[in-house]
């Protein structure tokens, strides 16, 4: 993904909605303890030995919390390795679920409350449990997962959707291309929109991976006056590294990274795609080392705007920047610099390095909102934390606030967190602001992820990794949906 040491267009982070999102409030299903002497009580509770508190049953408490947490993944053809859809299915995890939501690894969100940390505003699709919801599905595997009463069964939510079912189109990548080797390949595409004539706004996208062993991650850029139908070749690509390959105004529209899924703009935000102009794929293919994989089939599906929106919404990065500046901002000193200019470095056997950097914000720039926020690591990353300290905070703002942090990274489930606040009351930045970036790093033989790394190169101890593009490289990237008022920029 590229740096994001130039300006605002730059500021603009990325709001895709996540993989496994839920989002339906199912505290209500905890409350169902009751007291009986008997073995089963009316509406199928399972007593304890003792004649004591109701053990929860799958229809009565357990169907609904999984269903509205775990349902859109953990499904018959769902991204998940087993489904949870049916009492059979379910009763053999029983075990597996309660210690997973406990230790935290399930449901996947990444998003948390620190000590650090605490944004001002909760999370859309929110799948964190509470503590009642994880004491209920402990009892329930404790119990022995009890049936319960079918006929009495308590009403399922709808699942959350992980696709953009309305979407008005679907556009895929022209050609296929075939990676193999050991090196990472980028690749980028010229797509035609199908807007010669007229400007098309869109309020969604859901941006489809194809051959998912070898796409590491897909960036969309908008190229404003379709310059790269002039070097794409006749089979619609064309050269590419860190950004959209032309020498032409582009801006970012969305990305796609494991565990992400689709995106809908908060209300009457939406982004512009000029007449004219076309979408590039930036795609950064990663081989499995075990022969040549194909893909033919990434796509993005797109869900029209009617009319014009009051605001226009845009993809921003920032991070990655590997050079400290005479103003303060930029790489900031770390741990094992050695005593010269900021290097972002991590040594080879450390486990507990840290980078951090400063994005400031320079004058000139309109106001914008920041409605999403998320992290962007590799395999060596453990922890990410992006912050926004304000230059003259206005009242009732805070002089620094935490946007996102991710206290436990996880490069397999990531994603963007929407804000689940109106668009009026989200964190504005503005010029003279800066944003903080800060990633913890463990780059020894403790962490699991370096030694799947080491595994794909054939390495059996740890090597230095420094900032770049490339899978077994690392980065520091935050990640921001942002919307800009439409008449601001005319």
């Amino acid at each position: 993904m590229p740096s994001a040491s130039a300006p605002l267009r730059v500021l603009a982070l990325l709001s895709l909605v996540a993989a496994c999102s839920g989002g339906e409030d199912t505290s209500a299903a905890t409350a169902a303890t009751a007291t009986t002497t008997s073995g089963a009580d009316s509406e199928g509770g399972t007593a304890t030995d003792t004649g004591g508190a109701l053990a929860p049953t799958w229809y009565q408490d357990v169907a609904p919390l999984v269903t509205a947490r775990c349902g859109s993944c953990h499904v018959d053809g769902g991204i998940a390795p087993f489904e949870l859809s049916t009492y059979e299915s379910a009763k053999a995890w029983a075990p597996l679920v309660a210690d997973t939501v406990e230790d935290g690894t399930m449901p996947p969100f990444l998003a948390d409350d620190t000590e650090e940390c605490q944004p001002r505003f909760g999370w859309k699709d929110d799948l964190r449990l509470n503590e009642d919801e994880k004491a209920l599905l402990r009892a329930w595997a404790d119990a022995g997962a009890p049936e319960g009463d079918p006929t009495m069964a308590t009403p399922l939510p709808e699942p959350p959707s992980l696709v953009l079912d309305d979407a008005d189109v679907r556009l895929t990548i022209p050609s296929p291309s075939t990676i193999d080797g050991k090196n990472d390949s980028f690749v980028c595409y010229s797509v035609d929109p199908g807007n010669a004539t007229l400007d098309q706004w869109i309020s969604g996208f859901q941006i489809n991976a194809g051959n998912s062993k070898i796409v590491h991650h897909v960036v969309i850029y908008i190229d404003e006056e379709g310059a790269s139908a002039d070097i794409a070749d006749q089979d619609g690509k064309f050269d590419c590294f860190g950004g959209a390959g032309v020498d032409a105004p582009t801006s970012l529209m969305g990305a796609w990274a494991p565990g992400m899924a689709a995106f809908r703009a908060p209300p009457d935000v939406a982004f512009r795609i000029p007449a004219g102009g076309r979408l590039i794929f930036n795609m950064h293919y990663h081989p499995t080392g075990a022969g040549p994989e194909v893909d033919d089939s990434t796509s993005i599906d797109l869900k029209y705007f009617d009319g014009l929106p009051t605001y226009v919404g845009l993809l921003s990065f920032a991070g990655n920047d590997g050079k400290h500046r005479a103003d303060g901002s930029g790489l900031q000193p770390g741990p094992n610099d050695g005593g010269g200019d900021p290097i972002f470095k991590i040594p080879a056997g450390v486990a507990d390095h840290r980078e951090s950097m400063i994005i400031k914000i320079g004058q000139g720039y309109p106001d914008v909102r920041v409605f999403a926020a998320g992290t962007h690591m590799h395999y060596v990353g453990t922890a990410m934390k992006v912050s926004l300290k304000r230059g003259n905070p206005l009242p009732g703002e805070p002089a620094e606030e935490c946007l996102v942090e991710t206290p436990t990274w996880d490069f397999g489930w990531q994603r963007a967190y929407q804000y689940d606040a109106p668009l009026d009351e989200v964190p504005v930045a503005r010029a003279g602001d800066e944003v903080h970036v800060r990633c913890d790093y463990n780059n020894s033989m403790s962490n699991p992820f370096v030694l799947r790394a080491l595994q794909e190169q054939g390495l059996d101890a740890p090597v230095d990794v420094y900032l770049g593009e490339e899978t077994l490289d690392e980065m520091c990237l935050g990640i921001f949906g942002i919307a800009i008022k439409l008449s601001d920029l005319l």
